[in-house]
């Protein structure tokens, strides 16, 4: 194809403007340009270097970008989301003087115009910031593993001007650290890179992993979530996932009476296993406490979670994606064509997958899942509320394990101390006569109370227990269940035959002094 002279002179006058012989490129190359910083603390060096583009400066309240296709209207959209300026003017760049650019705004030394001009003094500063920007969500990951904290939330505040950092231990989220204002975007934008999200979208919540390899060589996992907040700003959870511990069934603290029921009914052949309680409750814990017991080389074991936490050699786990149709479903269906012995489903959140679950637990598998509800006596009228056939239920169970969470108190500072009278009422009442019997003097019983040392950060807790409520698929409570009985009267049959609920499991612990009756009454009713 061949050109007149006279459009090829026009050409390369429409481009004088854009083109390296610009006066913006000898002061680039002389490296004497200023580094729009401002326009840059929002902005990642690899993410522009895939992108192609780069904010030149801003002048009367416009912005000048230099873009390798000033003719994508998608790009020019992200990069206005992104800057957040109502006019900005796009200049045609070539692909290799964009990157020459990007390098010298970061201080990378890519220029070959300017051999040694890149120890300048803002070229420095632009890089070091983006390092200290690292170390900083580097350092705030290592200290929130070293406090045992389960959770790092990250809450730029509008109103306050400043980033609060909050670390969730034991349960309760606790202030950590405040940063400057201008340090909201960099955080932002350093933790979804390292999460592999999306950082030109700020309008839509994202999830993401951190697969994150610490200075002494050990290794985490963080779940991360970007959740939009008022004010154009987006917060951060990120959960912190040990990888590849295991609990023991000994480590979770069940009641000796409790463990030991349990242990028979999960070892055998087949039937329905359900882990119930409310998110965080540590049923995902327990569950992989039973498949460690359960997990031998002539077993094949399959589980569908969301997410995958906690990983197990000899186990074929899948990760749910429900953007492709992968759900909870779907995967049960491919588990039953795969020849297992024993499946684990991350959550029964419909009539399909119960079902599903059930039939499979029928037809000679082990089926363990979780599920949702308040105790183990709710869990039986749930199920069946939702449509599942009874006599299929009551035939498949095998039973149901209710569990919570609840701090324990610091072993090095807890204070001991003998209830009052009332107290001691009070505890009978919820315990039980034959626990507390009304004749028993306070006197002789001693409880614990929290009082806060250096060791538990002043909170007076360290560490947390587990309180477990077994409900076993008797003869009694089958027939039950296939008439439909009330949850009152499950709970009444239950206990007659010897299940110990929620609540006396806490009362229990709080005799033994490993908690005290606040904490187990933030998790429990009078009815649990």
């Amino acid at each position: 194809m061949t050109y007149d002279g006279k459009d090829d002179m026009e050409r390369r006058e429409a481009a004088a403007d854009t083109t390296p012989e610009h006066p913006y490129f000898d002061s680039f190359a002389a490296g004497l340009y200023p580094i729009p910083e401002h326009l840059l603390i929002n902005l990642n060096y690899d993410y522009l270097c895939r992108a192609l583009w780069v904010p030149l400066r801003e002048e009367q309240k416009k912005v000048f970008v230099l873009i390798d296709d000033p003719n994508n209207i998608l790009k020019k959209d992200m990069i206005k989301s992104l800057l957040r300026v109502k006019s900005i003017e796009y200049c045609h760049g070539e692909k290799e003087d964009i990157l020459k650019l990007i390098d010298y705004f970061y201080g990378i030394s890519s220029f070959h115009e300017m051999p040694g001009q890149v120890s300048s003094e803002k070229a420095e500063h632009a890089t070091e910031a983006n390092a200290n920007i690292i170390k900083l969500v580097n350092d705030l990951i290592d200290d929130a593993y070293e406090k045992r904290a389960s959770d790092i939330h990250i809450e730029p505040d509008v109103k306050d001007q400043q980033v609060l950092v909050r670390l969730r231990i034991d349960g309760e989220c606790i202030p950590y650290k405040t940063f400057p204002y201008g340090y909201k975007a960099p955080i932002v934008s350093r933790v979804k890179i390292m999460a592999n999200l999306d950082i030109t979208e700020k309008r839509l919540p994202q999830d993401g992993k951190i697969l994150y390899k610490r200075s002494s060589g050990e290794e985490l996992e963080l779940r991360v979530a970007s959740i939009p907040t008022h004010g154009y700003t987006e917060d951060l959870v990120l959960r912190i996932l040990t990888r590849g511990k295991i609990m023991s069934l000994e480590e979770l603290g069940m009641p000796d009476i409790t463990g030991t029921h349990f242990r028979k009914l999960f070892i055998k052949p087949y039937g329905l296993i359900l882990l119930v309680g409310p998110t965080g409750s540590g049923k995902t814990t327990t569950a992989h406490a039973v498949l460690q017991v359960l997990n031998k080389p002539g077993v094949k074991i399959w589980t569908v979670e969301d997410p995958v936490e906690i990983t197990q050699r000899g186990i074929r786990q899948v990760q749910v994606h429900h953007k492709i149709g992968l759900d909870f479903n779907s995967a049960m269906r491919s588990f039953l064509r795969a020849d297992p012995d024993i499946i684990m489903v991350g959550e029964m959140r419909d009539r399909e997958t119960a079902k599903m679950g059930i039939e499979a637990s029928t037809t000679g598998h082990l089926v363990l899942s979780t599920l949702h509800t308040n105790n183990a006596p709710e869990t039986i009228i749930r199920l069946l509320e939702i449509g599942i056939d009874p006599f299929a239920f009551s035939d498949s169970l095998l039973c149901v394990l209710a569990q919570r969470l609840v701090r324990a108190l610091c072993p090095a500072c807890k204070q001991p101390y003998h209830p009052t009278p009332e107290e001691y009422e009070e505890l009978a009442l919820y315990a039980g006569r034959d626990v507390l019997p009304k004749s028993r003097h306070s006197d002789t019983l001693t409880l614990y109370r929290p009082q806060g040392c250096s060791d538990c950060n002043g909170t007076g807790y360290r560490g947390m227990l587990g309180l477990f409520e077994l409900l076993t698929a008797t003869d009694t409570i089958k027939q039950m269940i296939i008439s439909r009985k009330s949850i009152a009267d499950v709970r009444k049959v239950a206990m007659e035959e010897g299940m110990q609920t929620l609540l006396q499991c806490g009362i229990e612990k709080i005799i033994n002094g490993e908690t005290d009756l606040i904490e187990v009454m933030s998790v429990c009713t009078h009815q649990t």
